[in-house]
Protein backbone atom coordinates (compact mmCIF):
# COMPACT_ATOMS: atom_id res chain seq x y z
CA UNK A 1 0.00 0.00 0.00
CA UNK A 2 1.51 3.42 -0.76
CA UNK A 3 4.35 1.96 -2.50
CA UNK A 4 5.67 4.93 -4.19
CA UNK A 5 5.17 6.74 -1.12
CA UNK A 6 7.13 5.06 1.29
CA UNK A 7 9.87 5.02 -1.43
CA UNK A 8 10.05 8.59 -1.10
CA UNK A 9 9.60 8.68 2.03
CA UNK A 10 12.61 6.79 2.83
CA UNK A 11 14.94 8.24 0.12
CA UNK A 12 13.77 11.55 1.61
CA UNK A 13 15.16 10.62 5.36
CA UNK A 14 18.07 9.24 3.90
CA UNK A 15 19.57 12.62 2.10
CA UNK A 16 19.05 14.51 4.78
CA UNK A 17 20.77 12.06 7.31
CA UNK A 18 23.24 11.82 4.40
CA UNK A 19 23.38 15.15 3.17
CA UNK A 20 27.09 17.53 4.23
CA UNK A 21 25.47 20.72 3.97
CA UNK A 22 21.39 20.93 3.93
CA UNK A 23 21.38 24.11 1.41
CA UNK A 24 18.76 25.39 -0.48
CA UNK A 25 18.57 23.42 -3.70
CA UNK A 26 18.67 20.29 -1.22
CA UNK A 27 16.15 21.64 0.07
CA UNK A 28 13.71 22.65 -2.71
CA UNK A 29 14.71 19.19 -4.47
CA UNK A 30 13.55 17.31 -1.05
CA UNK A 31 10.45 19.74 -1.13
CA UNK A 32 9.99 19.10 -4.37
CA UNK A 33 9.97 15.29 -3.80
CA UNK A 34 8.05 15.15 -1.00
CA UNK A 35 4.81 17.43 -2.69
CA UNK A 36 4.59 14.89 -5.85
CA UNK A 37 4.51 11.67 -3.91
CA UNK A 38 1.91 12.88 -1.40
CA UNK A 39 -0.01 14.55 -4.10
CA UNK A 40 0.04 11.55 -6.31
CA UNK A 41 -1.10 9.89 -3.03
CA UNK A 42 -4.01 12.17 -2.91
CA UNK A 43 -3.38 14.00 0.08
CA UNK A 44 -4.87 17.30 0.33
CA UNK A 45 -3.23 20.22 -1.14
CA UNK A 46 -3.55 22.30 1.58
CA UNK A 47 -1.88 20.12 3.79
CA UNK A 48 1.01 19.45 0.97
CA UNK A 49 1.64 22.99 1.53
CA UNK A 50 1.45 23.55 4.96
CA UNK A 51 4.31 20.76 5.60
CA UNK A 52 6.52 22.42 2.75
CA UNK A 53 6.60 25.40 4.37
CA UNK A 54 7.58 23.77 7.80
CA UNK A 55 10.14 22.20 6.20
CA UNK A 56 11.86 24.88 4.57
CA UNK A 57 11.60 27.44 7.87
CA UNK A 58 12.83 24.42 9.53
CA UNK A 59 15.94 23.57 7.33
CA UNK A 60 17.10 27.05 6.64
CA UNK A 61 17.06 28.28 10.07
CA UNK A 62 20.62 29.69 10.75
CA UNK A 63 19.64 29.34 14.50
CA UNK A 64 20.56 25.46 13.89
CA UNK A 65 23.14 24.03 13.14
CA UNK A 66 24.71 20.55 11.91
CA UNK A 67 23.71 17.71 12.83
CA UNK A 68 20.86 18.92 15.36
CA UNK A 69 19.27 20.52 12.40
CA UNK A 70 19.18 17.02 10.61
CA UNK A 71 17.80 15.58 13.33
CA UNK A 72 15.44 18.02 14.08
CA UNK A 73 14.52 18.47 10.65
CA UNK A 74 13.60 14.55 10.40
CA UNK A 75 11.50 14.31 13.15
CA UNK A 76 9.70 17.54 12.18
CA UNK A 77 9.11 14.86 9.09
CA UNK A 78 7.95 12.37 10.89
CA UNK A 79 6.23 14.39 13.39
CA UNK A 80 3.48 16.38 10.44
CA UNK A 81 3.15 13.19 8.54
CA UNK A 82 1.94 11.17 11.78
CA UNK A 83 -0.24 14.19 12.42
CA UNK A 84 -1.70 14.97 8.43
CA UNK A 85 -2.61 10.90 9.25
CA UNK A 86 -4.52 12.03 12.56
CA UNK A 87 -4.67 10.60 16.56
CA UNK A 88 -4.50 6.97 17.08
CA UNK A 89 -7.79 5.94 18.31
CA UNK A 90 -8.97 1.99 19.50
CA UNK A 91 -12.19 0.75 19.46
CA UNK A 92 -12.29 -0.55 22.36
CA UNK A 93 -15.15 -3.20 23.75
CA UNK A 94 -16.69 -4.19 27.02
CA UNK A 95 -14.80 -7.28 28.76
CA UNK A 96 -16.06 -10.42 28.05
CA UNK A 97 -17.96 -11.64 31.18
CA UNK A 98 -17.40 -15.57 30.47
CA UNK A 99 -19.23 -16.38 33.94
CA UNK A 100 -22.58 -15.32 32.02
CA UNK A 101 -23.98 -17.42 29.64
CA UNK A 102 -26.63 -14.92 28.88
CA UNK A 103 -25.00 -11.01 27.93
CA UNK A 104 -27.56 -8.32 29.38
CA UNK A 105 -28.00 -5.60 26.96
CA UNK A 106 -25.87 -2.90 29.06
CA UNK A 107 -22.85 -5.28 29.28
CA UNK A 108 -23.15 -5.87 25.25
CA UNK A 109 -20.93 -4.80 22.59
CA UNK A 110 -23.50 -3.44 19.65
CA UNK A 111 -21.51 -2.01 16.77
CA UNK A 112 -23.83 -0.63 13.77
CA UNK A 113 -22.19 -0.84 10.27
CA UNK A 114 -23.27 2.44 7.92
CA UNK A 115 -21.94 3.41 4.51
CA UNK A 116 -22.84 3.43 0.69
CA UNK A 117 -23.10 0.69 -1.85
CA UNK A 118 -19.82 -0.56 -2.67
CA UNK A 119 -17.82 0.38 0.25
CA UNK A 120 -17.08 -3.34 1.70
CA UNK A 121 -19.54 -2.78 4.48
CA UNK A 122 -21.20 -6.80 4.62
CA UNK A 123 -17.32 -8.03 4.00
CA UNK A 124 -15.81 -5.65 6.86
CA UNK A 125 -18.55 -6.51 9.25
CA UNK A 126 -17.23 -10.40 8.74
CA UNK A 127 -13.59 -9.80 9.21
CA UNK A 128 -13.93 -8.11 11.93
CA UNK A 129 -16.30 -10.92 13.25
CA UNK A 130 -13.41 -12.85 12.56
CA UNK A 131 -11.38 -10.59 14.56
CA UNK A 132 -12.81 -10.78 17.71
CA UNK A 133 -13.64 -14.10 17.90
CA UNK A 134 -10.16 -14.62 17.87
CA UNK A 135 -9.75 -12.74 21.10
CA UNK A 136 -12.00 -14.76 22.93
CA UNK A 137 -16.08 -12.75 22.27
CA UNK A 138 -18.40 -14.42 21.21
CA UNK A 139 -19.84 -12.38 18.21
CA UNK A 140 -22.53 -12.66 16.38
CA UNK A 141 -23.48 -10.70 13.23
CA UNK A 142 -26.86 -9.13 12.53
CA UNK A 143 -28.68 -8.96 8.91
CA UNK A 144 -30.84 -5.67 8.72
CA UNK A 145 -29.88 -4.82 5.23
CA UNK A 146 -33.08 -5.46 3.37
CA UNK A 147 -32.61 -3.78 0.16
CA UNK A 148 -29.72 -4.73 -1.70
CA UNK A 149 -30.75 -8.18 -3.16
CA UNK A 150 -28.88 -10.93 -1.51
CA UNK A 151 -27.36 -9.29 1.02
CA UNK A 152 -28.38 -11.46 3.77
CA UNK A 153 -27.47 -14.18 2.19
CA UNK A 154 -23.59 -12.49 1.51
CA UNK A 155 -23.63 -11.98 5.08
CA UNK A 156 -24.28 -15.71 5.78
CA UNK A 157 -21.88 -16.72 3.54
CA UNK A 158 -18.86 -14.09 5.19
CA UNK A 159 -20.02 -15.65 8.68
CA UNK A 160 -19.73 -18.79 7.85
CA UNK A 161 -16.03 -17.88 6.83
CA UNK A 162 -15.70 -15.95 9.52
CA UNK A 163 -16.98 -18.98 11.98
CA UNK A 164 -19.65 -16.67 13.67
CA UNK A 165 -23.41 -16.60 13.55
CA UNK A 166 -25.05 -14.81 11.43
CA UNK A 167 -28.71 -13.66 12.84
CA UNK A 168 -31.12 -12.39 10.33
CA UNK A 169 -35.05 -13.24 8.49
CA UNK A 170 -34.44 -13.94 4.98
CA UNK A 171 -37.80 -13.19 4.17
CA UNK A 172 -38.72 -10.33 6.10
CA UNK A 173 -38.28 -6.94 4.27
CA UNK A 174 -38.51 -4.56 7.35
CA UNK A 175 -35.20 -4.08 9.33
CA UNK A 176 -36.82 -3.08 12.44
CA UNK A 177 -39.19 -5.87 12.73
CA UNK A 178 -36.08 -8.32 12.20
CA UNK A 179 -34.49 -6.59 15.29
CA UNK A 180 -37.21 -6.54 17.51
CA UNK A 181 -38.37 -10.44 16.50
CA UNK A 182 -34.44 -11.67 17.67
CA UNK A 183 -35.19 -9.11 20.73
CA UNK A 184 -38.22 -11.17 21.61
CA UNK A 185 -37.10 -14.40 20.93
CA UNK A 186 -33.80 -13.97 23.30
CA UNK A 187 -31.22 -14.51 20.44
CA UNK A 188 -29.13 -11.32 20.70
CA UNK A 189 -28.39 -12.10 24.46
CA UNK A 190 -26.48 -15.30 23.82
CA UNK A 191 -23.59 -13.28 22.34
CA UNK A 192 -21.15 -10.01 23.80
CA UNK A 193 -20.83 -8.79 20.82
CA UNK A 194 -23.06 -8.35 18.15
CA UNK A 195 -21.56 -6.69 14.65
CA UNK A 196 -25.23 -4.85 13.21
CA UNK A 197 -25.37 -4.47 8.60
CA UNK A 198 -27.41 -1.68 7.65
CA UNK A 199 -28.37 -0.95 4.46
CA UNK A 200 -26.44 1.33 1.84
CA UNK A 201 -27.33 3.96 -1.08
CA UNK A 202 -25.82 5.69 -3.47
CA UNK A 203 -26.17 8.94 -1.74
CA UNK A 204 -26.30 9.95 1.81
CA UNK A 205 -30.71 10.56 1.30
CA UNK A 206 -33.23 11.37 3.35
CA UNK A 207 -34.05 7.93 3.41
CA UNK A 208 -30.86 6.05 4.40
CA UNK A 209 -30.97 8.77 7.07
CA UNK A 210 -34.26 8.37 8.12
CA UNK A 211 -33.93 4.23 8.69
CA UNK A 212 -30.55 4.31 9.96
CA UNK A 213 -32.18 6.87 12.62
CA UNK A 214 -34.83 4.73 13.70
CA UNK A 215 -32.38 1.79 14.25
CA UNK A 216 -30.18 3.80 15.97
CA UNK A 217 -32.91 4.65 18.32
CA UNK A 218 -33.88 0.70 18.68
CA UNK A 219 -30.25 -0.90 19.00
CA UNK A 220 -28.81 2.26 20.66
CA UNK A 221 -25.14 0.98 19.80
CA UNK A 222 -21.97 1.48 21.80
CA UNK A 223 -20.31 2.19 18.58
CA UNK A 224 -21.70 3.17 14.78
CA UNK A 225 -18.93 3.15 12.34
CA UNK A 226 -18.92 4.51 8.92
CA UNK A 227 -17.30 2.10 5.96
CA UNK A 228 -15.69 3.81 3.40
CA UNK A 229 -13.40 2.06 0.28
CA UNK A 230 -9.59 3.87 0.13
CA UNK A 231 -10.06 4.82 -3.63
CA UNK A 232 -12.59 7.57 -2.59
CA UNK A 233 -9.65 9.80 -2.23
CA UNK A 234 -10.38 13.24 -0.68
CA UNK A 235 -14.15 12.95 -1.43
CA UNK A 236 -13.73 11.04 2.52
CA UNK A 237 -13.56 14.19 3.72
CA UNK A 238 -17.64 15.10 2.59
CA UNK A 239 -19.04 11.67 3.21
CA UNK A 240 -17.47 11.05 6.70
CA UNK A 241 -18.49 15.22 7.55
CA UNK A 242 -22.39 14.47 6.20
CA UNK A 243 -22.54 10.71 8.74
CA UNK A 244 -20.93 12.85 11.12
CA UNK A 245 -23.75 15.73 10.93
CA UNK A 246 -26.43 13.36 11.10
CA UNK A 247 -25.52 10.15 12.80
CA UNK A 248 -22.06 10.90 14.85
CA UNK A 249 -20.53 7.89 14.24
CA UNK A 250 -17.42 7.11 16.79
CA UNK A 251 -15.45 6.00 13.46
CA UNK A 252 -14.34 5.03 10.61
CA UNK A 253 -12.83 1.61 8.84
CA UNK A 254 -11.15 2.18 5.54
CA UNK A 255 -11.65 -0.70 2.92
CA UNK A 256 -9.56 -1.43 0.15
CA UNK A 257 -6.53 -0.16 1.42
CA UNK A 258 -3.81 -2.52 -0.89
CA UNK A 259 -5.40 -1.76 -3.92
CA UNK A 260 -5.31 1.89 -4.58
CA UNK A 261 -2.56 5.19 -4.42
CA UNK A 262 -5.48 7.52 -3.56
CA UNK A 263 -5.29 6.07 0.30
CA UNK A 264 -3.47 8.88 1.37
CA UNK A 265 -6.32 11.02 0.49
CA UNK A 266 -8.63 9.02 2.61
CA UNK A 267 -6.32 8.86 5.92
CA UNK A 268 -6.76 12.14 5.87
CA UNK A 269 -9.52 13.37 5.15
CA UNK A 270 -10.85 11.38 7.72
CA UNK A 271 -8.26 13.21 10.37
CA UNK A 272 -9.28 16.37 9.08
CA UNK A 273 -13.35 15.74 9.81
CA UNK A 274 -12.01 14.03 13.11
CA UNK A 275 -13.74 11.13 12.47
CA UNK A 276 -10.70 8.41 14.00
CA UNK A 277 -9.84 5.53 11.57
CA UNK A 278 -10.21 2.88 13.65
CA UNK A 279 -9.30 0.30 11.28
CA UNK A 280 -7.81 -0.93 7.78
CA UNK A 281 -8.37 -3.55 5.44
CA UNK A 282 -5.86 -4.94 3.05
CA UNK A 283 -7.25 -7.67 1.15
CA UNK A 284 -9.69 -9.89 0.24
CA UNK A 285 -9.28 -12.78 2.72
CA UNK A 286 -11.11 -12.95 5.87
CA UNK A 287 -8.11 -12.22 8.02
CA UNK A 288 -6.68 -9.31 6.07
CA UNK A 289 -7.80 -6.28 8.86
CA UNK A 290 -6.01 -4.55 11.55
CA UNK A 291 -5.80 -1.61 13.64
CA UNK A 292 -4.93 1.60 12.29
CA UNK A 293 -2.06 2.98 14.27
CA UNK A 294 -0.88 6.48 12.37
CA UNK A 295 2.87 5.85 14.25
CA UNK A 296 2.87 2.65 13.19
CA UNK A 297 1.86 2.84 9.76
CA UNK A 298 4.13 5.58 9.16
CA UNK A 299 6.61 3.62 10.55
CA UNK A 300 5.90 0.98 8.02
CA UNK A 301 6.11 3.34 4.66
CA UNK A 302 9.49 4.22 6.22
CA UNK A 303 10.57 0.99 6.07
CA UNK A 304 11.20 0.49 9.82
CA UNK A 305 8.61 -2.22 10.26
CA UNK A 306 5.69 -2.61 12.03
CA UNK A 307 5.72 -5.59 14.68
CA UNK A 308 2.52 -4.71 16.24
CA UNK A 309 0.78 -5.21 13.01
CA UNK A 310 2.46 -8.41 12.34
CA UNK A 311 1.52 -9.92 15.58
CA UNK A 312 -1.96 -8.94 14.85
CA UNK A 313 -1.77 -10.54 11.96
CA UNK A 314 -0.34 -13.95 13.43
CA UNK A 315 -2.97 -13.78 15.91
CA UNK A 316 -5.87 -13.45 13.62
CA UNK A 317 -4.83 -16.49 12.09
CA UNK A 318 -3.45 -18.56 14.66
CA UNK A 319 -5.87 -21.35 17.00
CA UNK A 320 -4.93 -20.07 20.61
CA UNK A 321 -5.23 -23.80 21.78
CA UNK A 322 -2.78 -25.38 18.85
CA UNK A 323 -0.71 -22.58 19.96
CA UNK A 324 -0.61 -23.14 23.64
CA UNK A 325 0.36 -26.92 23.33
CA UNK A 326 2.87 -26.04 20.33
CA UNK A 327 4.43 -23.48 23.28
CA UNK A 328 4.27 -26.02 25.74
CA UNK A 329 6.22 -28.62 23.23
CA UNK A 330 9.14 -25.81 22.68
CA UNK A 331 9.05 -25.00 26.47
CA UNK A 332 10.04 -28.88 26.62
CA UNK A 333 12.43 -28.39 23.90
CA UNK A 334 10.25 -30.90 21.50
CA UNK A 335 9.32 -30.28 18.06
CA UNK A 336 7.51 -32.41 15.55
CA UNK A 337 6.48 -31.45 11.60
CA UNK A 338 2.83 -31.30 13.17
CA UNK A 339 3.86 -28.22 14.48
CA UNK A 340 5.37 -26.68 11.11
CA UNK A 341 2.80 -27.82 9.28
CA UNK A 342 0.82 -25.94 11.28
CA UNK A 343 3.11 -23.02 11.19
CA UNK A 344 3.12 -23.12 7.54
CA UNK A 345 -0.73 -22.92 7.14
CA UNK A 346 -0.82 -19.90 9.35
CA UNK A 347 1.68 -17.96 7.35
CA UNK A 348 -0.42 -19.34 4.02
CA UNK A 349 -3.50 -17.54 5.53
CA UNK A 350 -2.03 -14.54 6.16
CA UNK A 351 -0.88 -14.35 3.06
CA UNK A 352 2.78 -15.47 2.75
CA UNK A 353 5.68 -13.07 2.79
CA UNK A 354 4.53 -10.94 0.31
CA UNK A 355 1.45 -9.42 2.79
CA UNK A 356 3.99 -9.21 5.57
CA UNK A 357 7.38 -7.97 4.03
CA UNK A 358 6.68 -4.61 5.32
CA UNK A 359 5.50 -5.36 8.91
CA UNK A 360 9.33 -6.43 9.33
CA UNK A 361 11.79 -3.96 10.53
CA UNK A 362 14.57 -3.21 7.75
CA UNK A 363 12.51 -5.16 5.37
CA UNK A 364 11.28 -2.04 3.43
CA UNK A 365 14.88 -0.43 2.72
CA UNK A 366 16.03 -4.17 1.73
CA UNK A 367 13.48 -4.94 -0.62
CA UNK A 368 14.07 -1.56 -2.47
CA UNK A 369 17.26 -2.95 -3.29
CA UNK A 370 16.17 -6.65 -4.37
CA UNK A 371 14.74 -8.27 -7.20
CA UNK A 372 11.28 -9.02 -7.09
CA UNK A 373 11.36 -12.63 -7.32
CA UNK A 374 14.10 -13.03 -4.62
CA UNK A 375 11.28 -12.04 -2.57
CA UNK A 376 9.35 -14.91 -3.31
CA UNK A 377 11.68 -17.64 -2.89
CA UNK A 378 10.95 -17.99 0.36
CA UNK A 379 7.46 -18.43 -0.24
CA UNK A 380 8.08 -21.31 -2.78
CA UNK A 381 10.11 -23.07 -0.37
CA UNK A 382 7.27 -22.93 2.17
CA UNK A 383 4.85 -23.94 -0.53
CA UNK A 384 7.11 -27.56 -1.63
CA UNK A 385 7.49 -27.69 1.96
CA UNK A 386 3.89 -27.61 2.87
CA UNK A 387 3.50 -30.55 -0.16
CA UNK A 388 6.33 -32.38 1.75
CA UNK A 389 4.62 -32.76 4.94
CA UNK A 390 1.52 -33.84 3.20
CA UNK A 391 3.07 -36.51 1.91
CA UNK A 392 4.92 -37.99 5.37
CA UNK A 393 2.98 -40.53 7.84
CA UNK A 394 1.98 -39.40 10.84
CA UNK A 395 4.84 -41.15 12.37
CA UNK A 396 7.01 -39.76 10.25
CA UNK A 397 6.03 -35.97 11.07
CA UNK A 398 6.04 -36.58 14.86
CA UNK A 399 9.53 -37.94 14.85
CA UNK A 400 11.56 -37.52 11.79
CA UNK A 401 14.06 -39.07 13.48
CA UNK A 402 12.90 -42.28 11.53
CA UNK A 403 13.95 -40.78 8.31
CA UNK A 404 17.51 -40.82 8.86
CA UNK A 405 19.56 -42.78 6.98
CA UNK A 406 16.15 -44.33 5.20
CA UNK A 407 16.42 -43.56 1.76
CA UNK A 408 13.25 -45.57 0.82
CA UNK A 409 10.92 -43.35 2.93
CA UNK A 410 12.79 -40.20 1.31
CA UNK A 411 12.22 -41.26 -1.98
CA UNK A 412 8.47 -42.34 -1.52
CA UNK A 413 7.89 -38.87 0.09
CA UNK A 414 9.90 -36.84 -2.84
CA UNK A 415 7.55 -39.07 -5.41
CA UNK A 416 4.73 -38.52 -3.30
CA UNK A 417 5.04 -34.66 -3.04
CA UNK A 418 6.44 -34.27 -6.95
CA UNK A 419 10.15 -32.45 -5.30
CA UNK A 420 13.62 -33.61 -5.23
CA UNK A 421 15.22 -35.86 -3.22
CA UNK A 422 17.28 -32.59 -1.84
CA UNK A 423 14.27 -30.54 -0.85
CA UNK A 424 13.05 -33.27 1.73
CA UNK A 425 16.64 -33.63 3.00
CA UNK A 426 16.86 -29.69 3.22
CA UNK A 427 13.49 -29.77 4.97
CA UNK A 428 14.99 -32.41 7.82
CA UNK A 429 17.83 -30.46 7.74
CA UNK A 430 15.96 -27.20 8.66
CA UNK A 431 13.56 -29.38 11.56
CA UNK A 432 17.24 -30.84 12.92
CA UNK A 433 18.57 -27.42 13.07
CA UNK A 434 15.13 -26.20 15.02
CA UNK A 435 14.66 -29.09 17.37
CA UNK A 436 18.40 -28.23 18.65
CA UNK A 437 17.95 -24.56 18.83
CA UNK A 438 14.48 -25.13 20.76
CA UNK A 439 16.32 -27.54 23.18
CA UNK A 440 19.17 -25.06 23.45
CA UNK A 441 15.94 -22.76 24.56
CA UNK A 442 15.38 -25.09 27.11
CA UNK A 443 18.32 -25.41 28.83
CA UNK A 444 18.67 -21.82 28.75
CA UNK A 445 15.57 -21.60 31.30
CA UNK A 446 16.29 -19.42 34.71
CA UNK A 447 19.60 -18.57 33.90
CA UNK A 448 20.19 -14.89 34.83
CA UNK A 449 21.17 -12.90 31.50
CA UNK A 450 22.90 -9.99 33.26
CA UNK A 451 25.35 -13.11 34.86
CA UNK A 452 26.06 -14.27 31.11
CA UNK A 453 26.87 -17.88 30.39
CA UNK A 454 29.52 -20.17 31.89
CA UNK A 455 32.43 -21.91 30.44
CA UNK A 456 30.40 -25.06 31.10
CA UNK A 457 26.99 -24.07 29.55
CA UNK A 458 29.18 -22.33 26.57
CA UNK A 459 31.08 -26.14 26.09
CA UNK A 460 27.14 -27.25 26.29
CA UNK A 461 25.64 -25.19 23.33
CA UNK A 462 28.52 -25.42 21.02
CA UNK A 463 28.48 -28.85 21.37
CA UNK A 464 25.15 -29.38 20.16
CA UNK A 465 25.57 -26.41 17.70
CA UNK A 466 28.62 -28.74 16.01
CA UNK A 467 26.16 -31.89 16.01
CA UNK A 468 23.55 -30.17 14.21
CA UNK A 469 26.27 -29.34 11.42
CA UNK A 470 27.56 -32.49 11.15
CA UNK A 471 23.77 -33.90 11.03
CA UNK A 472 22.81 -35.64 7.71
CA UNK A 473 20.12 -37.42 6.07
CA UNK A 474 21.02 -39.80 3.62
Amino acid sequence: MLEKLGSVLRKTTDKIANAIFLDKNLVDQIVRDLQRALIEADVSILLVKKLSEKIKKTALDERVKGIEKKEHLIKLLHDELVSILGKEKTLELKEVKKSKAKTSKKDQNRIMFIGLYGAGKTTTIAKLGNYYSKRGHKVAVVGLDVHRPAAKQQLQQMADKAKVQCLTDFDEKDALKIWKTLDKNKELEKYDTLLVDTAGRHALDKGLIKEIKSLNKEISPTEIILVMPADIGQAAKDQASQFQEALKISGVIITRMDSTAKAGGALTACSETKAPVYFITTGEKIQDIEPFNPEAFLSRLLGMGDLTALMEKIHSVTDINKQKEIQERLAEGKLTLGDVVEQVKSMNQIGGFDKIKDLIPGMGKIKDKLPEDKLSVQQDKIAKWEHILKSMTPEEKNNPEVLEKQTSRINRIAKGSGVNNSDVRALLKQYKMLQELTKSASDLQGIDPSQGLNQKQLQKLMKKFGKTKKMKFK
